[in-house]
C-alpha cells in the first residue's frame, strides 16, 4: 500500500515538475515573432521604441487601441519612447518636431505619454483623425498642417516657435533617425525592445501577447 502511494506521489511530482518547465519556457521565438537587430538602437535598454508615421493606417489602429493599454500594463518595468518617422508622410519632418516640442512638455508636466490628457497624443491623435478619417491632406501648406497639431495640442504657433529653439528637440529628432532602417525591415508601426528586438506585428495576436513578448525580451 504505501510503495503504490509512494508511486503516485512521485509520478504527479514528475508531471508537476514537467508542466511547471513548459510553462517557465519561452513561448515566442526568434525568427518568429521577433528578429535580432543586426544594428541595435544605442542606449535603449529597459525601453520599448515604437516607430510610427502619421499617414499609416495601422499604426493609428494601435495607437487607438492596442498601445496604451499595453504601455499601461507593463508598469515601470520599461520605459516607453515613441518616435516618429520624418521620411515617410508629405509633412514628417514638421510633424516630427511638433512631436518632440509636446513630448518635451510632457516630460516636464509628468503627463504619460500615451495619457489621454498627454499634449503630444492629443496632437498625435487629431493628425491621425484628420488624415484617416476626414482625408485631410492640408492643401494649405506646412502652417496649415501644424495648425491642426497646435490647436489639439492648445499651444500658439509663437509659443511653438519658441519652444522649438530648445536644443534637445533636435537631440530628439537625432535619435530618432535610428527608426529609419528598423522601419525599412517590415515597415511600421515597428515596436524594438531595448533597442535590440523588433517585434513581428503579424505575430501579435492580443495586447496580453504583445505585453508577455515585450516582458520577456526586456529581460534579454
Amino acid at each position: 500500500m504505501q510503495s503504490k502511494f509512494l508511486r503516485r506521489f512521485l509520478k504527479g511530482a514528475l508531471c508537476a515538475s514537467f508542466l511547471a518547465a513548459a510553462f517557465s519556457a519561452s513561448a515566442f521565438t526568434a525568427g518568429t515573432d521577433y528578429v535580432v537587430l543586426e544594428k541595435p538602437i544605442p542606449n535603449a535598454d529597459k525601453t520599448l521604441i515604437k516607430v510610427t508615421s502619421y499617414d499609416c493606417p495601422f499604426c493609428y489602429r494601435y495607437d487607438k487601441r492596442v498601445t496604451g493599454a499595453v504601455v499601461q500594463k507593463l508598469g515601470s518595468a520599461v520605459k516607453f519612447e515613441p518616435y516618429h518617422l520624418e521620411t515617410k508622410a508629405k509633412y514628417g519632418p514638421q510633424a516630427s518636431r511638433l512631436f518632440a516640442v509636446l513630448i518635451l512638455k510632457d516630460q516636464a508636466s509628468g503627463t504619460p505619454l500615451t495619457d489621454d490628457k498627454s499634449l503630444f497624443m492629443k496632437a498625435k491623435m487629431a493628425y491621425y483623425t484628420a488624415y484617416h478619417e476626414k482625408a485631410e491632406r492640408w492643401d494649405g501648406g506646412e502652417s496649415d498642417f501644424l495648425k491642426t497639431g497646435l490647436d489639439a495640442a492648445g499651444m500658439s504657433r509663437a509659443e511653438y516657435d519658441a519652444a522649438a529653439k530648445d536644443p534637445k528637440i533636435e537631440e530628439m529628432l537625432q535619435k530618432w533617425k535610428a527608426g529609419h532602417e528598423v522601419a525599412a525591415i517590415q515597415g511600421v508601426p515597428a515596436y524594438i525592445v531595448n533597442g535590440k528586438y523588433l517585434i513581428y506585428t503579424k505575430s501579435i495576436r492580443s495586447e496580453n501577447g504583445l505585453t508577455s513578448l515585450i516582458k520577456e525580451l526586456s529581460a534579454k
